[in-house]
């Protein structure tokens, strides 16, 4: 009875230690940490916040292990038994600190990428290969920390990644494409892009195995890296969003040409400085270019500040247009073939 109760008085201390730790973590977490979210939310670098935000979670554990850490001295176990709970701390808390690093790492590529547009596209692929190689760093840490020499691993790693290597040809392959298309800035998350098979959207987003376009009614289609980097691509947002919008009209062959060109002119004027979309300094003109079985049909260019503007410019276009033509008593004809009936003499009798 006497070392019953010697065992739970020598319990006491190491018990408070770890829910003290663990009391300390979570006023850290609730109070100080929240209040100096509030802090960093004032100031003008974006980097304090990523910094808040990578801590979120595992300062609680922190603390709680290092409750454990200096009760360990007064738990009355085996030498051995305390040798291996340090090991398993300190597994934890390099495991720990490495998926915070990989946090706050991922977050700065992604903080970067967004300040300099162009120069590293801010995508998934490379916010996950930055987490897998300070989680891959981490292991090995891990591994050297244990004892465990890490150079007969790598070379193990090397001979088996070859045989990894064709077991993942696929995936691989929808890798280095990824990141071959990213490189290569042929294709960038916000492009509005047409495939080869006919499918177009705006890019979401080029993960490490496929690229997400968003086509216009509000659908995603996903598309395999490799298939994205061997087909044909029409990226409508370079080398500049601006883009030519081209309208087919046709007027009455008793239409004067002049007078249509200047009417058509004035509306296109006028749909350039209302609609939303267009290039109010654009100045938009006509070209003729054919006689047509009923009319003279030529093409009106305007100009879009993006390829989905073009489709409110059109539909204004169009509107004013046909009104316009009633005022001016310019003719859009219907289509129209006249068919002449030759008749003919047999006998002298028609």
């Amino acid at each position: 009875m006497e070392s019953e109760s010697l065992t739970i008085k020598g319990l006491i201390l190491p018990t408070s230690l770890i829910v003290g730790g663990f009391l300390v973590g979570l006023i850290f977490e609730r109070i100080i940490l929240v209040k100096l979210r509030k802090i960093a939310a004032r100031t003008r670098w974006e980097g304090d916040e990523i910094i808040i935000s990578g801590l979120r979670g595992v300062t609680i554990l922190w603390f709680t292990l290092a409750g454990v850490y200096v009760a360990t001295p007064f738990i009355p176990i085996n030498p051995t038994v305390l040798s291996l709970l340090q090991k398993i701390l300190l597994v934890i808390v390099i495991f720990s600190v490495t998926m915070a690093l990989a946090r706050i790492t991922a977050g700065f590529i992604g903080l970067y990428s967004k300040k300099t547009k162009g120069v590293l596209p801010s995508t998934t692929i490379f916010m996950n290969l930055t987490r897998l190689v300070v989680f891959a760093i981490g292991i090995l840490i891990i591994l050297q920390s244990l004892g465990i020499s890490i150079t007969p691993l790598i070379t193990a790693l090397g001979i088996g990644g070859l045989a990894v290597a064709l077991a993942l040809q696929d995936t691989l392959s929808n890798l280095f494409a990824g990141i071959q298309v990213l490189v290569s800035r042929q294709v960038r998350p916000g492009d509005y892009i047409k495939l080869e098979s006919g499918e177009k959207g705006c890019v979401t987003d080029i993960s490490w195995r496929n690229t997400t376009i968003r086509v216009l009614p509000n659908n995603m289609v996903v598309i395999p890296n490799a298939k994205l980097a061997s087909t044909i691509i029409t990226n409508y947002y370079q080398p500049v969003q601006e883009m030519s919008v081209l309208v087919q009209v046709g007027v009455s062959y008793d239409s004067d040409l002049g007078k249509v060109e200047r009417v058509t002119i004035e509306v296109a004027k006028e749909v350039m400085r209302e609609v939303q979309g267009a290039v109010p300094e654009f100045e938009p003109f006509i070209r003729y270019h054919t006689f047509g079985d009923f009319s003279i049909d030529f093409t009106v260019i305007l100009r879009s500040k993006e390829f989905v503007s073009q489709y409110p410019i059109k539909h204004e276009f169009i509107k004013k247009l046909h009104e316009r033509y009633k005022k001016e008593g310019i003719e859009i004809p219907f289509p129209i073939r006249t068919v002449y009936m030759k008749e003919e003499k047999k006998n002298g009798v028609l």
